[in-house]
């Protein structure tokens, strides 16, 4: 079992910066995959990054990649997702996400989920 907790979410101007955090639960956290994921109001819920459980691979929606960057910490539970450059169409609710699964990119591969944290991108 994973629990999922997301912080660092917010209101910011474009062209700003913020940095999402991920602390998990669980003295498992390092066999885990974890990834990010995004949603806004009656859309599915969208890929961003994800790590794997090593850290040693990294993967981006063509959207967010250059901009955002993924990275884990296994002795603190944590991962982290930077993000620079924030533009208006970044603004929806962000999940973190773990899984065990070889393939990381698409919803249905993740078991455990947070409750999401709220960016919003707006002057």
């Amino acid at each position: 079992q994973v629990q999922l907790v997301e912080s660092g979410g917010g209101l910011v101007q474009p062209g700003g910066s913020l940095r999402l955090s991920c602390a998990a639960s669980g003295r498992t956290f390092s066999a885990y995959a974890m990834g990010w994921f995004r949603q806004t109001p009656g859309k599915e819920r969208e890929f961003v990054a994800a790590i794997s459980w090593s850290g040693g691979r990294t993967y981006y929606a063509d959207s967010v990649k250059g901009r955002f960057t993924i990275s884990r910490d296994n002795a603190k539970n944590t991962v982290l997702l930077q993000m620079n450059s924030l533009r208006p169409e970044d603004t929806a609710v962000y999940y973190c996400a773990a899984t065990k699964a070889a393939r990381v990119l698409t919803t249905r591969e993740y078991d455990y989920w947070g409750q999401g944290t709220q960016v919003t991108v707006s002057s």
